[in-house]
């Protein structure tokens, strides 16, 4: 039987389509399996660059699963992913019905795939591990006394707790914009703005050894909507040593995407995102072949170590492409 894919929510990320095509076909050009993608949307361009595709409804929807089963028992499916934060604790929830149907799930367990979406519970786990982070509060008067103790300034970022692609995110001045934004909306948080340069960590975890078998770095030179745009790949033994012991620690499996922070010769860790971030494909050019390390894994092989094994100085630049249909 060949290794069948089916990518969850795919929108715009074409090239992570392409890359499992492209793993999935031999050196005389043969297909050792197909890509199977969903959205909601017919115009997600990337749902076109698939082998099979299908629209389904929203994931809050009752007979979402369902679907998603019946699509996995349809196409012989081997292996599941999803492309969108909610989306990673959904299919961790479900992992043993998906077993069931001989599916494997690509990413990390339900607790940590919460943990990495609920923003203060990522907070707290780092603090208390002992791990450098950005200050985070829930209750404005606390941070208020802090403000006055001298323990954080203005600027910082309001956000929602639970969120993604830098929706709904703020960045505040002065204590009235803070009441004003809280008395507006529910569960939200105050985070400290870290003042450095930022960093994005590619990392796989082997499905199977638990190991970490690849790191990709980068400092990002441009954002828009909470994606990198413009980028440089570097390298730093210190950063590595920090990034195995953080994964291992924590308990990730499968491909997660790390933001960090370089500030006075620390690295501060933010945020993680278990899947396929939207700058992958800059590991991916350089040489950092975490698709083929998946399909490995589903073929029952475990990756060897190979961390850091990319140039440096190698610059990523975004820019749009047009696809007609």
């Amino acid at each position: 039987m060949g290794i069948n894919i089916l990518i969850l929510s795919v929108g715009t990320r074409n090239k992570i389509v392409r890359y499992f095509k492209k793993a999935l076909t031999d050196q005389d050009g043969n297909r050792l399996g197909f890509v199977v993608a969903t959205d909601m949307s017919d115009i997600a361009p990337a749902v076109y660059e698939a082998d099979k595709y299908y629209r389904v409804p929203c994931m809050t929807a009752p007979d979402y699963m369902e679907v998603i089963f019946n699509i996995c028992r349809k196409e012989k499916i081997t292996a599941v992913l999803s492309l969108i934060d909610p989306e990673l604790s959904l299919l961790a929830k479900y992992k043993e019905e998906f077993a069931a149907l001989g599916v494997t799930v690509i990413g990390s367990d339900y607790a940590l795939c919460e943990m990495s979406l609920d923003k203060m519970q990522m907070y707290e786990w780092l603090i208390t591990h002992g791990y450098k982070t950005a200050g985070s509060y829930t209750d404005k008067a606390v941070f208020f006394m802090d403000v006055e103790a001298g323990k954080i300034s203005y600027p910082v970022f309001v956000k929602p707790v639970r969120g993604s692609a830098s929706i709904a995110i703020s960045k505040v001045h002065d204590k009235e914009t803070v009441d004003m934004l809280f008395a507006h909306a529910d569960n939200l948080m105050i985070q400290e703005f870290l003042d450095g340069q930022e960093i994005g960590a590619d990392v796989y975890i082997d499905m199977l050894s638990g190991e970490v078998v690849s790191i990709f770095t980068k400092r990002k030179i441009v954002m828009r909507a909470g994606e990198t745009d413009k980028a440089v790949s570097f390298k730093d033994e210190k950063l590595f040593r920090l990034i195995e012991r953080f994964v291992k620690e924590a308990g990730y499996r499968g491909q997660i995407d790390i933001d960090i922070f370089e500030i006075g010769g620390s690295y501060y860790i933010s945020e993680v995102n278990p899947r396929f971030g939207g700058g992958y494909p800059h590991a991916y050019e350089c040489g950092c072949d975490h698709i083929k390390l998946i399909v490995n894994n589903l073929k029952g092989k475990s990756n060897p170590v190979n961390i850091g094994d990319y140039a440096e100085g190698i610059h990523m630049m975004k820019y749009n492409e047009v696809m007609i249909r």
